[in-house]
């Protein structure tokens, strides 16, 4: 990711946040997403990219032909199960070559770039490897909806809400196709019980509670033919 926190710096924060148990329960959280979600958004030919992987839970659950993890953290090869893994910034991928990326997919990421211009060059640099008519994919929480809580995390920077990001989206040269202003509750560490698949896949299905317990935003952008 571009940020202003150090690899080393990333390492410690998240290793701090998250405990093995609040990791299991993201594992059984993405699984459970990939299956009743996001795997209809790629197909098993493609070439997927997950920017600021971070513990690789997205790019170990999705199924595609190939897998790409791209993150400053220097623990998270550690944690990528088949994916090729590329210590970068967002706003410089040389090791990912043009038009080479069928899907880029994102989740909790650009709320921690620094401001506004690294967020366009990180859509600038993302356009350039995707194909043509290749998706990206952003899960991020909806300023609008989660409020001050947003500041809880060190590492928050750029606020933004679905109509904002849809605005830079346009901006750095993409045409949105989906905007789902409330999708997934904030965070983990919000569940008052055990996250299991059945309680996601019920979830999923039952749209109308995503209007009260959704906290954060999806968004489908394309680069253009």
């Amino acid at each position: 990711m571009a940020t202003d926190l150090s690899g080393d710096e990333l390492a410690k924060l998240y290793d701090d946040r998250f405990d093995a148990v609040e990791l299991e329960s993201k594992r059984v959280l993405w699984e459970a997403l990939c299956r009743g979600f996001f795997d209809r958004y790629v197909g098993p030919d493609d070439t997927v990219v997950d920017l600021a992987a971070g513990t690789c839970e997205f790019s170990n659950a999705i199924r595609a032909k190939r897998k790409i993890a791209v993150d400053l953290n220097p623990d998270t090869p550690k944690f990528a199960v088949d994916a090729d893994v590329v210590v970068a910034p967002s706003d410089d991928m040389p090791q990912i070559g043009d038009g080479s990326v069928d899907v880029v997919f994102t989740s909790n990421f650009f709320e921690h770039l620094p401001d506004k211009r690294a967020l366009l060059r990180t859509l600038g640099e993302t356009r350039r490897i995707l194909r043509p008519g290749g998706r990206l994919l952003v899960l991020m929480p909806n300023l609008r909806f989660v409020g001050q809580r947003y500041w809880d995390y060190f590492d928050h920077h750029l606020p933004l809400t679905h109509v904002s990001l849809v605005e830079g989206l346009r901006l750095a040269g993409f045409e949105v196709d989906e905007v789902i202003p409330r999708f997934l509750p904030y965070t983990v560490k919000d569940s008052p019980v055990p996250v299991r698949p059945a309680f996601v896949r019920a979830y999923l299905r039952l749209r109308p509670a995503w209007r009260v317990l959704g906290r954060q935003m999806f968004v489908v952008a394309r680069r253009p033919d």
